[in-house]
């Protein structure tokens, strides 16, 4: 299954850099999780194993108001943790989301990561079917993972994501999208 082709915001996804963590915080204020603080986005960037990414409105990209998402990853080994996703909420529902998980299921590949796995809030549907079309599978359930929530957090597992399936399949989720895409090279 492939995502769907609805309209899409012309995005630009680079690596994070500490100049945009004033516009990854403004996103995490609208987050419904216990908040991440710059001193732990900056502990992330550090990292050798990880890999994070935003997403810049190509409207407007010479202000930090320009991030409209964000995503992190870690390597460890042959797994692969989405740490991070979110999306801004005026920007949502335009596959920033989308994108954002493809660049990171892409460079896991890249890496090596034979598989790769997230946590995700078990009432959030849009979340849970985005994953899905890209292969996820719920593998698991932590009881009040999201203690601030008082919810449970389903764990997903992409179990082939190394295999030629999963090639496939990002393929086509890439090909779905709108080629206005443009995704600077990732080194990690």
């Amino acid at each position: 299954m492939s995502a769907p082709t609805a309209p899409t915001r012309p995005v630009t996804i680079v690596p994070m850099r500490r100049r945009h963590l004033r516009g990854v915080l403004r996103i995490e204020r609208h987050s419904v999780h216990a908040r991440w603080s710059t001193g732990l986005f900056l502990n992330e960037l550090a990292g050798t194993n990880r890999c994070y990414v935003v997403a810049l409105d190509d409207a407007a990209r010479s202000t930090t108001r320009a991030v409209v998402g964000f995503a992190g990853l870690l390597c460890t080994g042959p797994d692969a943790h989405v740490t991070t996703i979110a999306v801004h909420p005026d920007a949502r529902r335009a596959h920033i989301g989308t994108r954002l998980l493809l660049v990171l299921a892409t460079e896991a590949r890249r890496r090596g990561a034979e598989a790769m796995t997230l946590e995700v809030a078990a009432s959030n549907a849009a979340a849970v079917a985005l994953y899905e079309c890209f292969g996820f599978q719920v593998e698991g359930v932590r009881a009040g993972y999201y203690a601030e929530l008082g919810e449970d957090a389903l764990v997903l597992w992409m179990s082939d994501l190394a295999g030629d399936a999963a090639g496939r399949r990002l393929a086509a989720i890439a090909a779905g999208l709108d080629p206005a895409l443009h995704t600077e090279e990732l080194i990690g």
